[in-house]
């Protein structure tokens, strides 16, 4: 089965009509994706999946095909996590599997948090977990230069720098040595990141996150101080199985955001990638088809 054999279908839900792409049948295996990417992402593993699943990659609301609703506040979790119930409720599953990556598992781990009764089993790779990302912008200096990009993607000048020379930064970061892009894929990502209004639906998840790194040069971040003061740790627990996959030559999610996982996470089982960047999926598709197989089997 290649992506040629996939279906290109809508759902409006939440007030937001989404995209998806989709492949099988069985039960629900959901893939989310996080920035910059889209659907697409999951390309080697929605052919892999859909072999004895309903396996569906959506494009997340603010991007690609999917609704991009103005304003920052369309974009806080409680939003974001309601899209993925509501579209496996119109999929017509109660209880299906989260496969998340970089924004995508941000949300992935707060819809486990809500909706455990929902969720069979929960797969994040790279993508921090809330408690602990934010305990390391209060005092982990190395995430805190790894977080600087942040406050760019925070600014008003985001998408003017972004969108430059053809979308150069964003080829830049997420290309590899290990996960080069075909022509055929250049073309689909600048299509995806020019849709109108997909820049800035993508960046304001980054506004409207409660938390963000201390400037350079400042020892803490006082917003995500903040957070910790006021959330509770109930909101950040999650009770689902739950399998963590992580490059870790990840240059933007420091592997710190493994150490004290557990604390949140009781059900944990963590594969840590030698080599891999963030880009992981990417980089080694047929290791993370592995990796998810053994791991919901």
């Amino acid at each position: 089965m290649s992506t040629e054999d996939l279906r290109s279908e809508y759902a409006d839900v939440n007030g937001n009509r989404l995209h998806y792409m989709t492949s099988g049948e069985g039960k629900l295996i959901l893939f989310a994706h996080g920035f910059p990417e889209f659907w697409y992402m999951w390309k080697h593993q929605l052919p892999e999946f859909g072999k004895d699943h309903h396996a569906v990659a959506l494009d997340m609301r603010g991007y690609n095909l999917s609704s991009k609703p103005e304003g920052v506040e369309n974009y806080q979790i409680e939003p974001l996590v309601e899209d993925l119930r509501a579209l496996a409720e119109h999929l017509g599953h109660r209880k299906f599997i989260l496969v998340a990556h970089d924004w995508g598992g941000i949300v992935a781990w707060q819809f486990a948090n809500r909706h455990p009764e929902c969720l069979e089993k929960l797969v994040i790779i790279n993508a921090p977990h809330p408690g602990v990302f934010a305990r390391l912008l209060v005092g982990n200096q190395e995430q805190q230069t790894s977080s600087q990009y942040m406050l760019l993607f925070r600014s008003p000048m985001a998408e003017q720098l972004l969108s430059a020379d053809g979308y150069a930064v964003l080829h830049g970061a997420i290309q590899t040595a290990t996960a080069t892009f075909s022509e055929e894929d250049k073309l689909k990502y600048i299509e995806a990141w020019s849709q109108p209004g997909a820049l800035t639906g993508g960046l304001n998840y980054y506004r409207a996150l409660p938390f963000e790194p201390p400037p350079a040069g400042e020892a803490t971040s006082e917003s995500a101080a903040n957070f910790l003061a006021v959330v509770p740790h109930d909101l950040l627990e999650v009770n689902v199985p739950t399998l963590v996959i992580w490059g870790e030559e990840d240059t933007a999610l420091t592997i710190h955001n493994l150490d004290g996982l557990d604390e949140f996470v009781p059900d944990l089982k963590i594969e840590r990638v030698p080599g891999a960047s963030h880009w992981v999926v990417r980089e080694q598709p047929e290791l993370i088809n592995k990796l998810i197989r053994d791991f919901i089997a």
